[in-house]
């Protein structure tokens, strides 16, 4: 068995002006503040002497790694990604960037916001383009019923608002 694992896709390269803007901000951070201060300690650090025993070195020469790699990923991924910061031309169907109201069989509320792979935020109820439920969500329209399948098994849902 070997240890290799395919690349995973990048999925769909929409995102959200807000969510653009939040990875532009990690981007200048990590840049202009982290990065400057780990380089800082390591420096430090490497002027203490035996680098091969030395914690502070090993770890921020670690920390210099994970920060360049996020760096490159983040840079290569803005370059990639499409702002949808306007609504649609038909705001009474469901599309990328929309709240949408929904109730279950049960009668329970549920309130999702359909976002790029990048905006993902299970506590504030967005969910991926690319989830099973928001490619069910595509195109329906108000009093549309759907059908997800859930990992429990299939789940009904009706449209009970959009907003944008």
């Amino acid at each position: 068995m070997s240890r290799y694992r395919p690349p995973r896709s990048a999925g769909t390269p929409l995102i959200t002006a807000t969510g653009a803007q939040r990875l532009r901000d990690e981007l200048d951070e990590l840049w202009r503040v982290k990065r400057p201060a780990v380089t800082q300690a390591v420096s430090e650090a490497a002027a203490l002497g035996d680098r091969s025993e030395n914690a502070e070195y090993i770890y921020g020469k670690k920390m210099l790694r994970e920060i360049d790699s996020r760096v490159r990923f983040l840079r290569k991924r803005l370059e990639a990604l499409k702002v949808v910061d306007q609504p649609p031309s038909d705001p009474t169907k469901i599309y990328f960037s929309a709240y949408v109201e929904l109730e279950d069989e049960d009668g329970k509320a549920l309130c999702v916001r359909i976002v790029g792979p990048d905006e993902i935020d299970p506590k504030q109820q967005h969910i991926s383009i690319d989830s099973p439920m928001a490619r069910a969500l595509l195109g329906k329209t108000l009093d549309d019923e759907i059908c997800v399948q859930a990992p429990g098994g299939e789940r009904l849902y009706w449209v009970t608002a959009i907003r944008y």
